[in-house]
């Protein structure tokens, strides 16, 4: 299992499922300045003073007295749901990949050059209308009985055509030196089981305009009766999402390890014929993982008496999604309109180099990676970030040995754990070989159908071989980070190592509270309500005593119940329990970072600079890195469908640290302002 800083989408679904998530940080106060040879990015010491609003009181909002002014001066571009540190990183990101890819594609030789070139055609896309995919579309219209679709199905996923389950080969949690085949409940349209149960207002018009989408997709696929269809899918998915775990159950270890054989499958779930589904890609499994057994059971017994007809609609209109972007402007524009306006509120479609760069890091990441490292990731930052991570490491080991509801047996097992990990940064030290992926500069839904193919084989060809230890699961221009629990490690793009999150020239304050405590946070996943579970060979293997569940149990629901308790919008609350990974990541990696800043000080009193305290700048550093604006829609799909909890809160952690009550002296009474006995303290 593995768990994301920021939240991106993961590129495959293997990522995805074995991915806790960390979540992007927001853009920093202002754009960034052209900084001197001595001068941080921002501000005089590394953070944007003129983004505060120091008319609020820290003990009210520390995220409005910090980011408050950059809040209300900073419009989200009509290209972005929402806009923040992480974005601000990401357009630098991009348009630097996007200098490398125009330089590569004046040479007919570079697989990447042909890639982003084939992308940029949109004149050929537009001419060649519907054609390229028309072979495909039609072998799903093709099929006859549930035979065929179970065989369509999995073709489909091959090339990146989300069906009724998903599934991919990662780490045995119980066997971490074994691949395994793993699956999980699919076949929705919405993102999430809530947007077809829950009875609001709001989800109600998504569902209406959901069902209004999905005619329109048919009718552009020149299908007929597309009224009468769209609605016979919506009520087969709506079907699917009542047998569906929810997000809290699904993130679950324990409860999402249900290991089977193929014929036990077949037994538990005897709508669908998962010998065939599987072996059309070749696969026949001694054993495999199901995440969500109920859910797989009933979406099958749903699929063997679901007509055809509706089963291949949805296989036709999850491939117009899945493709949309490589297919001409008719399907790309009704197919953004609603996953990109309606969903989340976004104005405009990105312009198409944007795009383009998008495609390369998909499909292509890590040879454009080579180039971008070698470019933009000087080695002095890798040597910096390796001693801040061995700081934020031995800060850990410090806070292990002090905590009170830990018994000494689970606090050895601990520190071996902690001694186990391995920090990755900047790039992989081995790269990826594509040779065998065909790029054309005339086919670029062929080129997206074999990267997907390509990349599908890749993980299935896992199954049997030594766990590939030197794989990353981003890219170097990524604006994230990860842990990865099976593999015991931390990982840090080359990308996010620069300013708000990490900048040499700033005080080492700001640094140790954005990218010390992102490390921090990473580490802490290792520890949070899931992470924990693991020991320090990656074994999910309970290695505390029950009184030290029954201790952190007691810790976790207190930190929930503060969550539970934020309301973005009337009636719509922040989701204790789904966030809990991340909201002890923050809580954890906010805590250690602050530790290893005060262990970097040798003793003496931080430096007062521009008045702010070396404490206060350090909670400083943690807020300016969580700025982030959102569209309504936005942040309505985020409490249902993100791990992490609304920037806002994040940054508003520091809340149970009495080390901030020291720094900001604020007053009993204020809005964020918790009496000693109330605040968490975990790890």
């Amino acid at each position: 299992m593995k768990t994301l800083l920021l939240g991106a989408a993961a590129t495959a679904l293997a990522l995805a499922a074995t991915m806790a998530q960390a979540d992007q940080p927001a853009t920093p106060a202002a754009a960034p300045t052209s900084a001197s040879a001595d001068k941080p990015t921002y501000g005089s010491y590394g953070f944007d003073a003129a983004g505060m609003d120091q008319s609020v009181k820290p003990g009210d909002d520390f995220y409005d007295y910090a980011n408050g002014a950059w809040a209300k001066n900073t419009p989200i571009p009509a290209d972005k749901s929402n806009y923040g540190a992480f974005n601000t990183l990401d357009d630098l990101s991009r348009t630097r990949t996007r200098a490398i890819l125009e330089s590569a594609q004046k040479d007919s030789g570079s697989k990447i050059g042909n890639a982003y070139a084939a992308y940029m055609d949109g004149a050929t896309v537009e001419a060649k209308g519907l054609a390229p995919i028309k072979p495909w579309l039609d072998e799903v219209r093709g099929v006859t009985d549930l035979a065929g679709y179970a065989r369509v199905a999995a073709k489909g996923a091959r090339a990146g055509v989300p069906g009724p389950f998903r599934f991919y080969v990662g780490q045995d949690d119980k066997d971490p030196e074994t691949y395994i085949l793993s699956m999980t409940q699919g076949g929705l349209g919405l993102p999430d089981r809530d947007y077809y149960l829950d009875q609001g207002e709001k989800m109600a018009a998504i569902r209406t305009a959901y069902v209004a989408h999905l005619e329109k997709m048919l009718t552009l696929a020149g299908e007929s009766d597309a009224k009468m269809r769209a609605a016979a899918l919506m009520a087969f998915e709506t079907e699917v999402a009542k047998v569906h775990w929810s997000q809290v159950e699904s993130r679950d270890a324990d409860k999402t390890y249900n290991k089977m054989t193929l014929a036990d499958l077949q037994k538990t779930a005897p709508g669908f014929d998962f010998a065939t589904y599987y072996k059309a890609n070749g696969l026949t499994p001694a054993s495999l993982l199901v995440a969500q057994p109920s859910a797989v059971t009933g979406e099958a017994a749903l699929i063997a008496k679901t007509p055809v007809g509706v089963l291949k609609d949805a296989l036709l209109l999850a491939s117009l999604h899945a493709y949309a972007d490589y297919l001409p402007d008719s399907v790309a524009n009704a197919d953004f309109a609603f996953y990109g306006t309606t969903l989340s509120g976004t104005p405009e479609r990105e312009e198409r180099w944007k795009r383009g760069v998008t495609f390369l890091k998909e499909s292509l990441g890590e040879e454009v990676g080579k180039v971008y490292v070698a470019q933009y990731f000087p080695p002095e930052t890798k040597a910096a970030m390796d001693v801040l991570v061995k700081n934020v490491l031995s800060a850990m080991g410090r806070r292990i040995d002090g905590l009170p509801w830990m018994s000494d047996t689970a606090k050895a097992r601990a520190h071996k754990k902690l001694a186990a990990f391995t920090p990755k940064i900047g790039y992989p030290d081995k790269w990826r070989d594509y040779d065998g992926l065909a790029i054309r500069r005339d086919d670029l839904l062929g080129n997206a159908q074999r990267s997907n193919q390509f990349e599908f084989d890749y993980n299935i060809g896992k199954l049997g071989k030594p766990i590939y230890r030197w794989e990353w699961g981003m890219t170097p221009m990524e604006i994230n980070a990860y842990a990865n629990f099976g593999m015991v490690e931390i990982v840090f793009p080359a990308a996010i190592l620069q300013p708000p999150f990490f900048d040499p020239k700033a005080d080492p304050a700001v640094n140790y509270g954005g990218i010390g405590a992102v490390i921090g946070h990473e580490l802490s996943h290792h520890f949070d309500d899931q992470g924990a579970k693991y020991d320090e060979t990656g074994k999910l293997n309970q290695w505390w005593t029950d009184q030290d569940v029954a201790n952190f149990k007691a810790l976790t629901t207190k930190l929930g119940a503060q969550y539970d308790a934020y309301e973005p919008f009337p009636g719509a609350h922040v989701k204790g329990a789904f966030t809990m990974g991340e909201n002890i990541g923050d809580l954890g990696g906010l805590a250690v970072a602050l530790d290893a800043y005060h262990a970097s000080l040798g003793g003496k009193p931080a430096p007062v600079i521009d008045g702010m305290t070396g404490d206060q700048r350090f909670f400083l550093g943690w807020a300016q890195v969580w700025r982030r604006n959102y569209r309504e829609a936005n942040l309505r799909q985020r409490l249902v469908t993100d791990p992490h909890a609304p920037s806002q809160y994040r940054t508003d952690i520091v809340r149970n640290f009495d080390a901030w009550y020291d720094a900001f002296k604020p007053a009993p009474g204020g809005k964020i302002y918790l009496a000693p006995k109330d605040r968490v303290k975990i790890w």
